[in-house]
């Protein structure tokens, strides 16, 4: 099971949903299914542009 931890990262850098959205240019329902866990896939590309603008790195698990 994967569990996004995004809203942990706004709370951390106090961001809102609104400051991810004029960052990276994601779609806003794509970012609430998202934290939700509603989405059944997602673009490596969305990820990568997620982790640039919050400045982490996704978890090896290759």
């Amino acid at each position: 099971m994967v569990i996004c931890q995004l809203p942990i990262c706004w709370a951390e850098r106090k961001m809102k949903v609104t400051d991810l959205i004029r960052g990276t240019g994601i779609n806003k329902t794509t970012l609430h299914q998202l934290c939700k866990g509603e989405l059944t896939r997602i673009e490596l590309d969305i990820i990568d542009r997620i982790c640039e603008y919050l400045e982490i790195q996704a978890r090896n698990f290759y």
